[in-house]
């Protein structure tokens, strides 16, 4: 059996590693946040694998991944979505590599909020579909900055998690829709923000919101928005449910549903 020296135990409080996002980075379940996934501290590192599903009222997406942090500062996650197109027919997929790096502060004892950059690398399965949509690229690059603090006894005596993260993209719809359009292949600067409550040490209610770019001229592209309860069981386990609104896709308005995921870490 791995020591406490390389296997993460109980250095970190329970909830402080966030949970995954659909993207395989820790945060809530559309936004990365600034915190690291899992338990490691100091000289230690933590396995971490997710499942997730959103279903909505045209589509479904299956999350799979798993990732690696170390030290508490830098988090390396691979992901791998599939897109049904339940109405239309047919499916889309791409794969996600992700790494992310604590530049500087602490989530729960310093002043400074915690803040960490990351970047993740995409790449759909086949681009046949978002090509003849008018995407340019198959693959594009994500960097983002994110800031995450933890103020005590915020709301009647309950602490309140807060995260904004400011996002550079070319993705439409997270990727599953190729990158860049035929007339643009500029990054936007989004902004995404997530706040929570926690009712207890182990569980939180919460609210995220994603802006999106909206390049393709096929079919307008909404901000994704969900409202979200987290129970961390153990520092092993952890359960995500939320109500997902994701406004526009491809044509199909007012995609609303629910988000389930579920996390194991080691």
């Amino acid at each position: 059996m791995a020591n406490q020296s390389v296997l993460a135990d109980t250095s970190k409080v329970i909830a402080t590693g966030g949970a995954t996002t659909i993207e395989g980075s820790a945060g809530g379940g559309i936004v990365p946040w600034a915190v690291i996934n899992g338990y490691a501290s100091s000289e230690q590192w933590s396995l971490t694998a997710m499942h997730s599903q959103v279903s909505v009222d045209d589509f479904s997406l299956q999350a799979i991944g798993a990732s690696l942090s170390i030290n508490n500062r830098v988090e390396v996650s691979l992901a791998k979505q599939t897109f049904d197109l339940d109405t239309m027919g047919g499916k889309l997929g791409q794969d996600i590599v992700g790494i992310k790096y604590k530049l500087a502060g602490e989530l729960l004892y310093s002043t400074l909020p915690q803040v960490s950059l990351g970047l993740q690398y995409k790449r759909v399965d086949d681009f046949g579909l978002p090509q003849a949509v008018g995407a340019r690229s198959d693959w594009g690059l994500d960097a983002y900055l994110a800031s995450s603090k933890v103020f005590f006894d915020a709301i009647a005596g309950r602490n309140l998690v807060t995260n904004l993260t400011l996002r550079a993209t070319k993705a439409n719809q997270t990727g599953l829709l190729g990158f860049g359009s035929a007339t643009s292949n500029n990054y936007q600067l989004l902004a995404e923000a997530s706040i929570a409550v926690l009712l207890a040490d182990n569980i939180a209610l919460g609210y995220e919101y994603r802006q999106k770019p909206n390049e393709l001229s096929f079919a307008k592209e909404d901000d994704w928005q969900d409202i979200f309860v987290a129970w961390f069981i153990n520092k092993h386990w952890s359960v995500v449910g939320a109500y997902v609104d994701l406004g526009s896709i491809a044509g199909f308005e007012q995609q609303q549903g629910w988000y389930l995921s579920i996390e194991g870490t080691l």
